[in-house]
């Protein structure tokens, strides 16, 4: 939500931003402290390192990671405010922050080979119970993101490579992705021949996945999946219905054209917050 937010961009101009991108960049790397270039780069995984450095670290020499923490929090706290109106308080977030906030803490003590999920893990937890299922729900999104770039990293895939390969899954077009990531086309282009070249992909000029691409795609998600579902052991199988219940329903209300969301877009990326 954070990321697609209207009413992010004046929350982190208020912090001395005032691109989106770099604010992005700066708002998620924000926790790791004022880190170089090619640690956003790492972590981060498939955005292309260009776009990273023209952020990163020029970024802190107008602001520092505590106002741009502070910024996104209001931002965060704005938009479930105009979302969730009288019920921001309600008793269905209550019971979702308290699902979310138990299977977030039970794995913050699961840091090594998860460094985002790891500087995330060290903020102070917000008092009120949207912003605690907020936060929660960015832990467990980092706590299963870093476990995805290992995998991906295990089977072969850089960061374009993964970007490629969602592609041709036929989950979201393809120049969104290259687009959002700042790759070019011959840099894309070239990314598609190399994946042809290593089985990846189909031969063609559409952007398929080949048999052997799409067995290794969802061995990549079905593992990240199993790594990431201890979270949710703390609240046992009837508490994880129940907080994707809660969950389901509360993002739908975020998720609208009405609050400059671009819902369509945004509902594609609910599966990683």
């Amino acid at each position: 939500m954070i990321y697609f937010t209207p009413f992010r961009d004046a929350a982190y101009a208020q912090a001395g931003i005032a691109h989106p991108r770099t604010g992005y960049f700066a708002s998620r790397s924000a926790p790791l402290g004022q880190v170089p270039a090619e640690v956003v780069i790492a972590t981060f995984f498939n955005f292309n390192p260009a776009l990273v450095r023209r952020a990163i670290p020029s970024v802190w020499q107008v602001t520092t990671p505590e106002r741009v923490l502070a910024a996104r929090l209001a931002a965060a706290d704005q938009s479930l405010r105009a979302a969730w109106a009288d019920d921001v308080a309600g008793a269905v977030v209550q019971e979702a922050a308290a699902l979310a906030r138990r299977a977030a803490e039970s794995v913050t003590g699961q840091l090594p080979g998860r460094p985002l999920f790891a500087a995330h893990a060290t903020l102070p937890w917000p008092d009120e119970p949207h912003l605690v299922l907020w936060h929660a729900q960015t832990l467990l999104r980092e706590y299963r993101g870093d476990v995805h770039v290992a995998l991906l990293l295990a089977e072969g895939l850089d960061g374009l490579g993964a970007l490629i390969t969602h592609a041709a899954t036929r989950a979201i077009p393809a120049e969104a992705l290259r687009t959002t990531r700042a790759w070019t086309e011959p840099e894309w282009d070239a990314g598609v021949a190399r994946l042809q070249a290593e089985g990846w992909l189909a031969e063609g000029p559409d952007l398929t996945l080949s048999e052997s691409g799409r067995a290794r795609r969802q061995r990549i998600e079905q593992r990240t999946d199993e790594l990431a579902a201890g979270a949710y052991d703390a609240i046992g199988a009837d508490g994880t219905a129940m907080l994707t219940e809660l969950a389901t329903a509360l993002s739908a209300r975020v998720m609208i054209p009405e609050l400059g969301f671009p819902a369509q877009l945004a509902s594609r990326y609910a599966k990683t917050g």
